[in-house]
């Protein structure tokens, strides 16, 4: 780990601090009680902060780790050489642990969750009497540290695990060696203490609640259910672990949180920002005294390249085609054989708030008309650009940060979607596949009516399962019911990836997009190859093997 154990001497800074008047009556070197108050909030905002301390190239939102690798993404810019190194997690080919900005994500992360640990000793050394709201701090910087951990875990695989308790001197001693298993219970006892301490509800908004942790307990369950081995195999599906998915679930549910009347809402700015779907969110903000404003910089890279730069993160045709429906149900098994005729097919309403079609308008303006000519290079990465992280150029939140344009609208990290999503996972692998039902069919029911903002979209079409009618609803087509519709639901939004590792199934669907795809994108997968028992992680960082002096082990396969 790179020397973050430092951050700790600015809290031994702050907690020394002098005074500058010497008639004041407290001895110099010491506080008053609320200075301590005061400094260890501003830690804990400093925490908060670290949410969105990342990059283009080194992006919390994990496009090019959830999206690209998998089924949902292209890297897109302006060829395979532009940020080359994402290209080869695009193909899972020529992938190596000096890749620079792995490193920095692993190094970003960890910065996050030292501002955390130093959050949490300070609030430790507080009474409540000295500070009422300590608790709830406390367990603001146990979520937020559970949350970069998550983060760490799916994208490294094996990763270390410091907390406030731990000595300076210790840092470069803890190894990585914790089972899949053991990292996941570290990873749920963060938010457990998180969803123990946290109110139901917060006076200013963005700070975690209870609900979201129970949220985000849950999502720590789940993963954790689907055992791996040391070679990343799922072994089992542990039902204890369901169970525990099943009661989180339950109480995010009794929150005020809810499904938004139209999908597209989550993804729009100002008043739409911090709606009912919302959970938890990165809260950006612009013209607030800096040079650029508190930017999505993560994001930056996907604005069209006729709006300025730079043309990444484009929706893959594959995706696109799982969008077809007919008679509104998903075309599981032939839904690839042709590409996606805006005149002819059918289609779910989510594709329209999902991604920028040439003919149709961009980000519901009805004046500004997205094109092909709007892409930077139409033959390696074809005409879709990603709706979601992106906004309308008329709006205030745009910003022009030349070359790069930039804005301010927030990133959802939990939406009460994902609780609905993940109880229905649940109960189908605990052979509830029955009681899953409602749970997927309020989605649909939402992807129906998602046509608000979309008047000019032609063909929608998106049905509800009604078991004997249009499908036969036994836990076989129930999974492939809930798998296809989080791909649908959270299309972009950097989880799919993620997903398929979860399930076990990587290798299997990457391997087959890539025999497909090929035929339309043969200078992006020409060699493209999953290697099983390899790829699921991308390797530790040799800089932090080599900062800790061998002591972390490197992936499996690497």
């Amino acid at each position: 780990m790179k020397k973050l154990k430092y951050t700790a001497i600015a809290l031994a800074a702050i907690l020394t601090a002098t005074s500058c008047d010497f008639l004041d009556s407290d001895p110099q070197g010491i506080m008053t009680k609320d200075e301590v108050k005061t400094q260890t909030e501003g830690l804990v905002i400093a925490a908060y902060s670290a949410l969105g301390n990342d990059h283009y190239d080194v992006p919390f939102s994990l496009w090019p780790y959830g999206n690209v690798r998998s089924d949902d993404a292209y890297k897109g810019g302006g060829d395979v050489n532009d940020i080359q190194h994402f290209h080869y997690y695009e193909t899972a080919q020529n992938i190596d642990p000096t890749f620079g900005e792995a490193d920095r994500l692993w190094f970003n992360c960890y910065q996050a969750i030292s501002r955390t640990n130093t959050a949490l000793a300070a609030l430790k050394q507080l009474s409540l009497e000295d500070m009422p709201l300590r608790d709830v701090r406390m367990g603001e910087m146990y979520f937020l540290r559970g949350h970069f951990y998550f983060m760490l875990k799916e994208v490294f695989g094996h990763i270390p695990f410091v907390d406030e308790t731990t000595p300076d001197n210790e840092y470069e001693k803890t190894p990585n060696t914790l089972s899949n298993d053991e990292q996941w219970t570290w990873i749920a006892g963060d938010f457990k203490k998180a969803y123990d301490l946290l109110p139901t509800s917060q006076t200013q908004v963005g700070r975690a609640d209870k609900y979201a942790a129970a949220a985000y307990l849950a999502k720590a369950y789940l993963y954790k259910a689907y055992r791996q081995d040391e070679k990343n195999n799922v072994t089992n599906i542990d039902t204890s672990d369901l169970d525990k998915v099943l009661t989180y679930t339950a109480f995010a549910m009794t929150s005020g949180y809810g499904l938004e009347h139209d999908f597209g809402f989550n993804f729009l700015p100002g008043g739409y920002q911090n709606g009912k779907e919302s959970m938890f969110a990165v809260q950006y903000s612009i013209e607030d005294g800096t040079q650029y404003g508190r930017l999505n910089w993560g994001d930056v890279l996907s604005t069209p390249q006729k709006l300025g730069c730079c043309d990444f993160h484009k929706p893959s045709q594959n995706l696109v085609n799982a969008f077809k429906t007919n008679n509104g149900i998903p075309l599981f098994e032939t839904f690839d054989n042709q590409n996606y005729n805006m005149s002819t097919d059918k289609s779910d309403p989510r594709l329209f708030h999902t991604v920028a079609l040439p003919g149709l308008p961009y980000k519901y303006n009805s004046e500004l008309i997205y094109e092909s000519d709007w892409n930077r290079n139409t033959n390696v990465y074809g005409v879709y650009a990603s709706l979601k992280e992106n906004v309308d150029p008329s709006c205030d939140c745009f910003k022009n940060v030349n070359p790069f344009r930039g804005n301010s609208k927030n990133r959802i990290i939990m939406r009460f979607a994902d609780v609905l999503l993940m109880r229905a996972e649940a109960l189908i692998e605990l052979n509830r596949s029955n009681e899953a039902l409602t749970y997927i069919n309020q989605i649909r029911e939402r992807a129906k009516r998602s046509t608000t903002l979309t008047g000019y979209a032609p063909n929608m079409n998106v049905a509800i399962y009604v078991p004997g009618t249009n499908c036969t609803w036994n836990q076989e087509f129930a999974r492939e019911a809930l798998r296809w519709e989080r791909r649908l639901e959270f299309a972009m939004e950097g989880s799919r990836f993620f997903d398929l590792v979860r399930w076990g199934i990587a290798d299997e669907v990457i391997n087959d997009y890539y025999s497909t795809e090929v035929s339309r994108r043969s200078t992006l997968y020409a060699g493209a190859r999953f290697t099983k028992n390899k790829n699921e992680y991308i390797p530790v960082p040799q800089n932090q093997i080599g900062y800790v002096k061998g002591i972390y082990k490197q992936n499996y396969g690497w």
